[in-house]
Order: C-alpha cells, then sequence, then structure tokens
C-alpha cells in the first residue's frame, strides 16, 4: 500500500501542473468533497465546480502532513501569483491507496505577507 503522505502530495503537485487526470484517478468513483461552501458533492460535481486551471497559483507549501491508519490531515499555504496567501486545513480519509473523502477547512487569508480581515 503507498505512503498516504506521498499520495497527499502527489495530489498537490497534480493540481499544480494542472494535471486533471491524475487528481481524478487519485480519488475513488464514491468520492465526497466538504467546505464550508459545498456538503458532500460527488466527484463529478467535484470537477465540475471546484476544478480550475492552476495558472493563478505560483505554488503550495505544505506544511504538516499527519497521517493515522486511514486519514491524514494537511495544512498547506497556497501563494497566488498576485500576492494573495491563504492557508487551509484538509481531512483526507482514504480507501486503500485512493481518496473517498476531504472536508476542507478554510484559514486565515495573507496579502503581502499581512494578514487580511475577511468581512463577516
Amino acid at each position: 500500500m503507498a505512503d498516504k503522505a506521498e499520495i497527499i502530495r502527489g495530489i498537490f503537485a497534480a493540481y499544480l501542473s494542472n494535471d486533471r487526470s491524475r487528481v481524478e484517478d487519485a480519488l475513488t468513483e464514491d468520492f465526497r468533497f466538504t467546505t464550508p461552501y459545498d456538503d458532500r458533492i460527488d466527484k463529478p460535481t467535484y470537477f465540475e465546480r471546484c476544478w480550475k486551471g492552476s495558472d493563478w497559483i505560483e505554488r503550495h507549501e505544505l506544511e504538516r502532513i499527519f497521517v493515522e491508519g486511514d486519514e491524514a490531515f494537511v495544512t498547506y499555504k497556497c501563494t497566488a501569483r498576485d500576492g494573495k496567501s491563504f492557508r487551509n486545513t484538509e481531512f483526507f480519509v482514504f480507501a486503500g491507496d485512493k481518496v473517498r473523502s476531504i472536508d476542507v477547512y478554510f484559514g486565515a487569508s495573507y496579502q503581502d505577507g499581512v494578514f487580511v480581515k475577511q468581512a463577516g
């Protein structure tokens, strides 16, 4: 069985290189995706609603990956080409070597390294 942390690193690398087929192959057919805007959407809806070109991303910095059995948390910082950045944490659930679900927890946003307070 593949190392789950390496699978996660591979998914993030595939996002950055805009390799949709590699991401699709990493997900189970019954995959579910949850964010504050999406409640357990299925794989086709995820790609329709959430997949977009990665040309706006300058880099991902995977800060922490914690794996426990078939579950993992990853915290990362994403920096956009316009200088904005944000930090998120995602919770992965695996079925074997594939990802069955991802829950995304949004973190703070930054502009040129400075915290940007969100309206709300």
